[in-house]
């Protein structure tokens, strides 16, 4: 079975503001790595939450159904609490009065689609190993791209 980790991260300069989001995809068969895809992204005004929201997002996207263990790896409470917590009772009250609705509906439409497990990391660790080092490495990537628009905007 082919195993995905998904790496994602949020950026806004300013909340709202100029906001960017990165997501590393990393294909894993048979316990080695063998594909990496980077997805990323920017919008005008926007929020640190949508922009963590939009990671995951257009991180599932990219993939098709065929059987594979997803792991998404994120930094935002927010995501994981919401995924792994909260969404179920939104659900079943058809997300009234939810903050990001839009992108909440969106994601847990994909959600059904894979077997997937979220797992939070604490943002900004150093030296704590592989999956710090991407969740770093994304988080670099989201505030370029925040950046990319920010200075579009003067």
């Amino acid at each position: 079975m082919m195993e995905i980790k998904i790496y994602t991260d949020g950026s806004c300069l300013g909340n709202p503001g100029a906001g960017g989001y990165c997501a590393i995809l990393k294909a894993f068969k048979d316990g080695k790595a063998i594909k990496e895809k980077i997805v990323k992204g920017a919008e005008a005004n926007t929020t640190n939450n949508r922009m963590e929201l939009k990671a995951v997002i257009e991180a599932l996207k990219t993939l098709n159904k065929t059987d594979k263990k997803i792991t998404i790896y994120t930094d935002s409470q927010y995501v994981a609490n919401g995924i792994k917590t909260w969404l179920d009772s939104w659900v079943k009250k058809d997300f009234e009065g939810i903050k990001n609705e839009d992108l909440w509906k969106e994601l847990y439409k994909l959600l059904k689609k894979f077997n997937v497990e979220v797992i939070w990391l604490r943002s900004h660790q150093k030296d704590k190993g592989h999956d710090h080092d991407t969740n770093n490495l994304c988080d670099k990537i989201a505030r370029e791209e925040a950046m990319k628009i920010k200075n579009n905007l003067l």
